[in-house]
C-alpha cells in the first residue's frame, strides 16, 4: 500500500512506548520516516550526466579539418602514386556544417623539399622516397600553400571503389543533364560504372572530374543515410577498411558521422577550385598546367574554413 511513508522509500519504522510504575500509558508511537534518495533521482542524475558527456562527444572539438586522398594508377600493393583526387572537407558539429572542396590535380604550387610542382605530384615524391610517408606530405603542402590547419588524412585507393560499390548494391546518382557519358535521368551504379563516372573528364579537363567526384560522393552519403540500406553496411565497412588508411582517431568518426547525417547529402556544401580561379600557363617543360589566383581563392577558403 502506498502512502506518505511507502516502506519503498523510507527506513524501518521504530516503536517506543513509555510505562511509569507499573501503570501502562497509552503507547506512544514515533515514526522515523528518513526517506531514502529516491532510484528515480538517480536516473535522472545519471542521464544528464550522460547528455553531458555526449554534448562534449559530438561538439568538441568544434572543427576537424580531413584531407581526402585517392590514390590512381598504383603499383599493386603499393600507395606509389599521384593523389589525382584532393577534398579538403571540414566538418563543424553543432551547426551541423559539412564542407568539401575539391582541388585541381594541376594546381602549379609550392612543393616542401621539391621545388613548384603539380599539387598531386607532393604525395608521389613522399611515397617514393619513404613508403607510408606520402599523406603527411600531401597534408604539409596544402597547410603551406591554403593556409588551412588539417588535423587528419584518409587515403583511398580508387580500386577499392568497385568493390565499396558493390557490396552497397550499387549507387543511385540522378543526372539533370548528360553528364561522365551518361543521360539525364536515374542511374544506379555498380563499381566499374561508379569508377568510370568519376575519372571521366570529358576530354583533357579536370574541373569535369572534379564535379563527378562531388556528385557521386554525394549520391553515397544518401545511401548509407537510407535505414532501407543499413543491412549492407557492415559488408561495405570491411570492404572499405582493406582500401582506407587514416590517420583520424576512431573515437572521432562516430562524431564525424553524425554530423554528416544530421546535413543530409543535401545540406553537404560542396565546392570547387574553379576555372575562374586559376591560370592556365605551360611550364618551361611544356607542361599544361593551373596557377592559382590566390585573391579569388582565399574568400572561398575563409567562407569555408574560418567561420
Amino acid at each position: 500500500m502506498n502512502g506518505p511513508f511507502d516502506m519503498e522509500d523510507t527506513q524501518p519504522v521504530r516503536v517506543r512506548s513509555t510505562r511509569t510504575e507499573g501503570l501502562t500509558k497509552p503507547h506512544t508511537v514515533v515514526l522515523s520516516a528518513e526517506p531514502r534518495k529516491p532510484w528515480r533521482r538517480r536516473a535522472v542524475f545519471l542521464g544528464i550526466l550522460l547528455g553531458f558527456v555526449t554534448a562534449i562527444y559530438l561538439f568538441v572539438p568544434m572543427r576537424t579539418n580531413i584531407l581526402l586522398l585517392g590514390i590512381d594508377r598504383s603499383p599493386a600493393g603499393t600507395n606509389l602514386g599521384r593523389s589525382d583526387t584532393m577534398i579538403l572537407t571540414t566538418v563543424v558539429p553543432p551547426q551541423p556544417y559539412v564542407g568539401m572542396l575539391s582541388i585541381p590535380r594541376d594546381l602549379w604550387v609550392s612543393i616542401p623539399g621539391n621545388g613548384e610542382n603539380r599539387i598531386n605530384t607532393a604525395h608521389f615524391f613522399a611515397e617514393a622516397e619513404n613508403a607510408g610517408s606520402g599523406p603527411a606530405a600531401a597534408v604539409r603542402t596544402v597547410h603551406e600553400n591554403f593556409g588551412v590547419d588539417v588535423d587528419a588524412y584518409v587515403r583511398f585507393n580508387f580500386e577499392g571503389l568497385i568493390s565499396v560499390v558493390d557490396a552497397l548494391g550499387g549507387v543511385p546518382i540522378e543526372l539533370e543533364t548528360p553528364t561522365g557519358g551518361l543521360p539525364p535521368g536515374i542511374h544506379v551504379l555498380d563499381g566499374e560504372s561508379a569508377l568510370a563516372f568519376v575519372r571521366d573528364r570529358e576530354g583533357s579537363d579536370d574541373f569535369f572530374r572534379m564535379a563527378h567526384g562531388q556528385i557521386f560522393i554525394k549520391a553515397l552519403l544518401r545511401k548509407i543515410s537510407d535505414p532501407r540500406g543499413w543491412p549492407l553496411l557492415p559488408g561495405a565497412f570491411i570492404s572499405l577498411i582493406h582500401h582506407v588508411d587514416t590517420d583520424l582517431a576512431a573515437w572521432v568518426w562516430p562524431r564525424l558521422l553524425v554530423a554528416v547525417l544530421r546535413s543530409g547529402s543535401g545540406g553537404i556544401d560542396a565546392r570547387i577550385i574553379s576555372r575562374e580561379m586559376v591560370q592556365g600557363f605551360t611550364t618551361a617543360e611544356g607542361a599544361q598546367v593551373l596557377a592559382p589566383d590566390w585573391s579569388r581563392i582565399n574568400p572561398l577558403l575563409f567562407e569555408m574554413f574560418a567561420q
